[in-house]
């Protein structure tokens, strides 16, 4: 079943005028509004947030919103600009989230998801990671993932939810309360639906199709199938500027398995001998599958470095075969290198002159694409006194950071996500714990050294201008060590609570 994905930007219009025009935007409090011309008419096209609280909204004359908001700021309309910047925005998505994404003008996006949420931790982490980076840009969005592009934008721009997720097979209980204006029908049509006192979807669903399609034509009709799921809507993608792409026509729709699998066979070394010319590699792959229905298949690949090998990029695309519905068949296959980088050559080594490194990263891609980049990775030092933040995540073939572990002091193998609190009787201001209880398992100290004395970084946080840790490696009974610490110095309450914890387990 597809998944797709409508990102709807509310103040997509007038966030950009601000961005663009910086420190000479107006203040956030006061009200802006877009104005354009619809038909003879001036009219507001859109509004702030501040100008919607106000109770201005779109398609109010011009003289009469500025009789009424004497505060109002209005400025012309760009709708070139705000469809270019969405294209920009889709490229963005495109190259970072899944290889199906479509401008939604003049406030959205669309993206076809299907297969791709896995390598994101899911749909909902997906939309939550979206809504993050544009809030991030300034920018409020509402996030709607179902089984059609109707139903996810119906959802998106008249749903209340910020995020919301649609199970497949839900559309219709999801979309019967919605207004049908929700359907991107014309406004002629939704006067007439008025008039015959038709307000939600759900009493449009009941209604016959025949004396509809005779009083308003095929567009209430269509528009319900799409939104259902009845006929396809094709989502044609943004292209990256000047990519490497290759293409193949079948006179008779294919939908084997052993047939795809023989074309991407075909296809793959002419976009390695494009990406030679260039001198570059590929680092993310698309495959797009057009078939007769208009619907649109995907499978992305991605590399950990620049690859132009002909059989580890033809494996990596055949692995992901199983994910493909050709439905009634598939008629066009186009390959692109969504993402491409500069290549450099290097000489083969001889085992006469030194000895050859062990290459990883065919292991890595192919881990990395069954399970999603974001489950790959490894761990680099960080220079932080405290422990939990002395290391981050990086990809598994990030360059290596010249910063080194310390080796003062030894570290446990196992860090715990979170300190355990613990019950441990020690002499105070210095000395180890004489036992602890962790895990309603008392545990008798037999050796201990420390105290190593960690205090809290007070040029990130006020509050922790004053804390200190001391930290003991210490040695129960049954041989098993531990990495314990008590929250202060022992003498002085602002410290630390002088409460116990356990950070880490040593091997």
């Amino acid at each position: 079943m597809a998944r797709v994905v409508s990102f709807y930007l509310p103040l997509w219009p007038t966030g950009r005028i601000r961005k663009r025009l910086g420190k000479d935007a107006p203040a956030p409090e006061v009200p802006l509004a877009l104005a354009g011309r619809e038909g003879r008419r001036r009219v507001v096209l859109s509004v702030d947030l501040a100008a919607r609280k106000l109770g201005l909204r779109p398609g109010t004359p011009v003289a009469k919103a500025q009789a009424l908001y004497p505060d109002l700021v209005l400025m012309d309309a760009d709708p070139d600009g705000d469809r270019l910047g969405l294209e920009k925005l889709a490229l963005w998505f495109q190259h970072r989230i899944a290889p199906i994404v479509a401008v939604d003008a003049p406030d959205g996006l669309v993206l076809d998801t299907t297969g791709a949420d896995h390598l994101h931790g899911g749909e909902l982490p997906m939309l939550k990671d979206m809504v993050h980076r544009m809030a991030g840009a300034g920018f409020r969005a509402k996030a709607v993932v179902a089984d059609t592009w109707g139903a996810a934008h119906a959802i998106a721009r008249y749903g209340r939810a910020p995020i919301a997720i649609v199970p497949s097979g839900g559309t219709a209980s999801a979309l019967a309360d919605l207004p049908v204006e929700a359907l991107r029908l014309p406004s002629t049509i939704i006067e007439g639906l008025a008039t015959l006192g038709v307000s939600r979807i759900g009493q449009l669903t009941a209604m016959p199709r025949a004396p509809l399609a005779l009083r308003f034509g095929p567009d209430v009709a269509r528009r319900l199938d799409q939104a259902f799921g009845r006929i396809g809507e094709a989502i044609v993608p943004v292209r990256p500027v000047d990519p490497v792409e290759v293409s193949r026509n079948f006179a008779e729709p294919i939908g084997a398995a052993e047939t795809i699998a023989r074309y991407i066979g075909k296809l793959v070394p002419l976009l390695c001998q494009g990406l030679d010319e260039r001198g570059q590699g590929v680092r993310r792959l698309d495959l797009l599958l057009h078939r007769v229905d208009s619907r649109t298949e995907a499978i992305r690949v991605a590399t950990a470095m620049p690859v132009r090998d002909v059989k580890r990029l033809t494996r990596l695309l055949c692995e992901k075969i199983e994910t493909i519905n050709p439905g009634f068949g598939i008629e066009r296959m186009v390959l692109i290198a969504s993402l491409a980088e500069l290549m450099d050559r290097r000489q083969t080594v001889s085992s006469l002159i030194a000895e050859e490194e062990a290459d990883v990263s065919d292991l890595i891609d192919t881990l990395a694409n069954r399970v999603g980049t974001q489950a790959l990775y490894r761990f680099a030092p960080v220079e932080s006194d405290l422990p939990e933040r002395s290391f981050c995540r990086v990809p598994a073939l990030a360059p290596e950071e010249t910063k080194d572990w310390p080796e003062h002091w030894s570290r446990p193998t196992r860090l715990l996500a979170r300190p355990e609190p613990v019950q441990a009787m020690a002499e105070l201001p210095d000395q180890p714990p004489l036992f602890f209880i962790w895990r309603g398992v008392r545990r008798k100290v037999k050796c201990a050294d420390g105290p190593e004395r960690v205090f809290g970084e007070w040029w990130k946080n006020d509050a922790e201008l004053t804390i200190a840790r001391d930290y003991f490696r210490v040695e129960d009974t049954s041989g098993e060590r531990f990495w314990l610490y008590r929250a202060g110095d022992g003498e002085h309450g602002e410290t630390g609570s002088q409460a116990w914890f356990l950070h880490g387990i040593f091997g």
